[in-house]
């Protein structure tokens, strides 16, 4: 009986797992492969965990594994992933030579809160967030599950020229994942690749079969060390690391734009601090910044280094800046994206073959490492009626678009 795609999309937003967490959506991808005859692989030669930046520690990672048990994941793949890394890989061989193609699906969810208002379609039919803090909010859960269908379906006809290799990735939010399998070498061979993105405020029924304009990005975390004194008693001895982190994020809001490209700047969270009456000796904030030149985006992220790193000596305190992640300016090829806007058209479809993104995506870097052996790629924007922006507790997505998206990438497969 073939795979249920909106029942697949629907348990992984009822479960959903954020950066390098996602114990239970993996060991349900492997197991559902395994289902299929397929051999899914983790751990060497997909992911190196090494030098990944703020990786969960083992009391989080053993808290979710025993999570994942307990909501249905099988116990024997949530033990390989959880050793192994929560990236996974599977190739799919078909019937005639013909290139590598390799097919990025981002597994990953976002701490936030999930709406609860009667309106919401995940509500209201009863596949809202179990897990706490929590979210699918970006389509993540539609991509795994249409990742596993295309699978199913190629596997049952391999009526097709060369090999798909399927890359269920973590850690898509934050741009440290691809990086990471880059490194683990789960990218090797691959001539032709594809990454896809449900929503983007695009209307269902239309598609867009390369995105441009979309942003290289780089993520910083910066720690402050001052000194801890009386509030009251003693303000003088002290060094007040919050005061240097709030003068440090209004020197990255305020950071100058350019006039020659696109540019953006975010302070996402800020902490300080023990008690009231307590000069703070420490504060962390998190900040990236993003451009649609590269080289711009990297003098935009040394500036906002250099900032921080001034308010601190403003205040006496040191500071600790760390890059955590990033990905790359996307490039997508006409070549592909061409061919998707056709096949997109054959199926009924609205569809351009450029069109603007907006944001970021690490499914750059495997772009961008294609695109330098010499192989082509694009991302892929399907259209899928969003009610709320990215990133919103009311964020959702028709569920017709998981049927567009499966059968666009099955037509381009197949008939290139």
């Amino acid at each position: 009986m073939p795979l249920d795609t909106v029942a697949l999309r629907r348990e992984f937003h009822a479960h959903p797992e954020t950066a390098f967490r996602e114990l239970r959506t993996t060991a349900r991808v492997a197991e559902v492969l395994a289902d299929l005859g397929l051999e899914p692989r983790t751990g060497a030669g997909v992911i190196e965990r090494e030098g990944v930046v703020d990786h969960p520690d083992d009391a989080t990672l053993d808290a979710d594994a025993e999570r994942a048990v307990a909501t249905g994941a099988q116990q024997s793949w949530v033990e390989v992933v959880r050793r192994d890394g929560s990236a996974l890989v599977v190739d799919v061989e078909g019937s005639r030579p013909g290139p590598v193609w390799g097919l990025r699906f981002d597994t990953d969810a976002l701490p936030i809160v999930e709406s609860s208002e009667a309106s919401h379609l995940p509500q209201a039919q009863g596949f809202r967030s179990t897990f706490e803090r929590g979210m699918h909010a970006c389509g993540h859960d539609g991509h795994v599950a249409i990742g596993l269908t295309l699978a199913e379906r190629l596997q049952r006809d391999r009526d097709f020229a060369g090999t798909v290799r399927f890359l269920f990735q973590p850690a898509e939010e934050g741009g440290r994942g691809a990086r990471a399998m880059l490194r683990g070498g789960a990218f090797e061979g691959v001539d032709r690749f594809v990454a896809l993105h449900l929503g983007l405020d695009l209307p269902l029924g239309h598609v867009v079969g390369g995105a441009v304009g979309a942003f290289a990005t780089t993520k910083l975390r910066a720690r402050f060390t001052g000194v801890a004194s009386h509030a009251a008693a003693a303000p003088q001895d002290g060094r007040n690391a919050l005061a240097a982190a709030a003068a440090g994020t209004l020197a990255v809001l305020g950071q100058p734009r350019w006039s020659t490209t696109d540019t953006r700047v975010n302070v996402g969270t800020l902490h300080a601090g023990d008690g009231v009456n307590i000069v703070p000796a420490w504060a962390e904030l998190t900040a990236e910044t993003r451009a649609l030149d590269a080289a711009v985006q990297e003098e935009l992220s040394e500036r906002v280094t250099q900032a921080l790193r001034g308010a601190a000596a403003a205040y006496g305190c040191e500071v600790e800046v760390v890059r955590t992640g990033g990905s790359a300016v996307i490039q997508s090829d006409e070549e592909v994206a061409g061919a998707v806007a056709d096949h997109a058209r054959a199926l009924g479809l609205g569809a351009e073959t450029f069109g603007p993104m907006g944001g970021s995506d690490d499914a750059s870097l495997f772009l961008a490492d294609a695109q330098r052996r010499g192989g082509v790629g694009t991302y892929v924007m399907v259209g899928a009626d969003n009610p709320a922006p990215h990133h919103h507790p009311l964020f959702d997505v028709d569920e017709a678009a998981l049927g567009h998206a499966t059968d666009l990438l099955e037509r381009l497969l197949r008939q290139g």
